[in-house]
């Protein structure tokens, strides 16, 4: 008998007598939407996201001030890769299937977003013409997403009703941290070191706010 066949005859044998109509686990899960009026969605949206030590800057829609807020938050001089069909006339160079070690050249990356959740200040990407490869948004250091306030949602159940099961998704909640050595938190190490979080259409407060 192979140690799979073991195992499984192990796991059979523990629940030959279990009621099938036994409920083992609670499945009470939310089902109805949080209820937060539109404003509150959004400022609970930005307190999320600068609770998970991202940076995040409110901004109006109109493309200058969004290309003013993007610029605000590029180092100088960066190298900027973009997905291919980025709505604002961001400068840098449009992916063009760059490998990872052509990627790791580029100091920073900007996308759009698929949706944005409040609750968790969980920023979604479903890898479309506006957010580009999965890949451009793991390898260079800095990551600027762009969230539309049309796009944020209260919690997941809200978020998974609205998004394409068949597409590919990446869930961003902050940087990219690990605390799996001594509980030491190191950031950067599966993918952007830092994410800014540029909140269009959110109010008339302009200023950003980074994480203390």
């Amino acid at each position: 008998m192979s140690a799979r066949e073991d195992i499984l005859r192990r796991v059979a044998d523990a629940v030959a007598d279990a009621d099938p109509g036994e409920v083992l686990v609670p499945r009470g899960y939310r089902s109805r939407p949080a209820r937060h009026d539109g404003a509150g969605l959004v400022r609970l949206f930005g307190d999320r996201v600068e609770d998970y030590r991202a940076t995040l800057t409110r901004c109006p829609s109109d493309e200058q001030s969004v290309l003013a807020a993007v610029g605000a938050a590029l180092p100088q001089g960066a190298r900027v890769v973009l997905p291919a069909e980025l709505p604002w006339p961001v400068p840098g160079t449009r992916d063009a299937g760059f490998t990872a070690s052509e990627l790791d050249g580029f100091d920073a990356v900007v996308t759009a977003a698929a949706l944005g959740v409040a609750e968790t200040g969980t920023v979604v990407l479903t890898h479309g013409a506006d957010q580009g490869r999965r890949a451009i948004t793991l390898v260079p250091d800095l990551h600027v997403c762009v969230v539309r306030t049309d796009q944020v949602v209260a919690g997941i159940p809200e978020a998974v009703a609205r998004l394409d099961p068949r597409r590919p998704q990446t869930w961003i909640s902050g940087p990219s941290a690990t605390s799996d050595i001594e509980l030491d938190r190191i950031e950067g190490v599966h993918g952007p070191r830092t994410l800014h979080v540029v909140l269009i259409g959110a109010d008339q407060d302009h200023r950003t706010r980074s994480p203390t």
